[in-house]
């Protein structure tokens, strides 16, 4: 049951509870829906969670491009769960409602990460610009304090732009209605709902993906072109493969990002549907960071090699060793005590 507190002056309520819609016009899918949402988040859990592993305890992925790959492993672990778990609870529970103060939380945190995740994608695509660009000063320019520096702005850079656009949007009253017909609290859904004027706040919308979405992207196609006309004077075609495959992976996790998202905040107001919000959110904030690690792992050698190395760590451990060899004295890495025994197996 959802509760409002009715005021008298000028026709207005108080809305103190939303009732999130989600995906409730689809009562027969409701276990499907609840099944398939939940493997989808064990997959961006286990598959982003992997890459974070993979990258720390592999020295030759202790670089700066795995750095931010890190980064943005964690960061897309926060995106989801901002959302996901509780469209899962809504499912499970059929309890919809939701208070103004979570509404507003989740909004901001959802804003700030989105905000963290465009930023990053930038600094992504300079690494790879200043890799294949500049490769000698490469070491100098990307060093561990630029680096640090450069993650740091990520995370913070949008956070007070997207903590003041809540606000504002929380600050406006709203009617009676208080069905979101979305699954999470979003601008667009959230503004249909709010009483009277909100151009301003629709001007303060666009202000803010300009600033955090569409310069950023700007700065990515600008990389990317120099990017494209470096690669493309590279004399051999085995170097012109080999350099693009270091940033493809990049480019197609900024396609469908930006594809996406900018479709839904750039376009008007009154030409949103419930339907086509819902599709393109979950796609942006679902489908794609299930992808990401699949794009990123299975495109890219330098991570299949790690894992195959893993592999071969994990064999050398797990091996019943019929020799008395001093493992704890010895300095050797797994691999290579693997590789002497097996020497010592074919002369004996």
């Amino acid at each position: 049951m959802i509760h409002t507190n009715i005021m008298e002056e000028n026709n207005t309520s108080t809305v103190t509870q939303f009732l999130l819609l989600g995906f409730s016009d689809l009562p027969n899918l409701q276990g499907l829906l609840f099944g398939m949402f939940s493997i989808m988040y064990v997959i961006i859990l286990f598959g982003n969670s992997f890459i974070i592993v993979i990258t720390r305890i592999d020295p030759a992925l202790h670089n700066p491009m795995y750095f931010f790959l890190t980064n943005f492993s964690f960061l897309e672990i926060c995106y989801v769960s901002v959302t996901l778990p509780r469209v899962l609870y809504r499912i499970w529970t059929q309890d919809r409602s939701i208070s103004l103060l979570a509404c507003a939380t989740q909004m901001c945190f959802f804003l700030m990460l989105a905000a963290t995740d465009s930023i990053l994608l930038a600094v992504m695509s300079y690494d790879r610009y200043v890799a294949i660009c500049n490769p000698l000063h490469y070491p100098l320019v990307m060093n561990q304090t630029k680096c640090t520096q450069l993650a740091v702005g990520s995370w913070l850079g949008g956070m007070p732009f997207q903590l003041g656009q809540t606000c504002q949007i929380f600050s406006l009253h709203f009617c009676n209605a208080n069905r979101i017909d979305h699954f999470f609290c979003d601008i667009p859904p959230v503004l249909k709902l709010a009483c009277g004027d909100t151009s301003v706040n629709e001007l303060y919308a666009y202000a803010v993906v300009i600033l955090l979405a569409t310069i950023p992207f700007l700065l990515i196609l600008t990389s990317y072109s120099k990017i494209i006309a470096t690669i493309l004077r590279l004399p051999t075609a085995e170097g012109r493969a080999k350099a693009f495959s270091t940033c493809s992976s990049h480019l197609v996790v900024v396609i469908l990002f930006y594809g996406s998202a900018s479709i839904t905040y750039l376009m008007p107001k009154s030409r949103h549907s419930a339907l086509s919000d819902k599709l393109l959110s979950l796609f942006y904030t679902i489908v794609t960071p299930m992808f990401n690690p699949m794009i990123y792992s299975l495109r890219n050698k330098e991570v299949i090699a790690a894992l195959k190395r893993l592999h071969s760590d994990v064999l050398v451990w797990s091996y019943d060793f019929p020799f008395s060899v001093q493992l704890e004295e010895s300095t050797e890495t797994p691999t290579a005590r693997f590789r002497k025994i097996e020497v010592i197996k074919t002369k004996t």
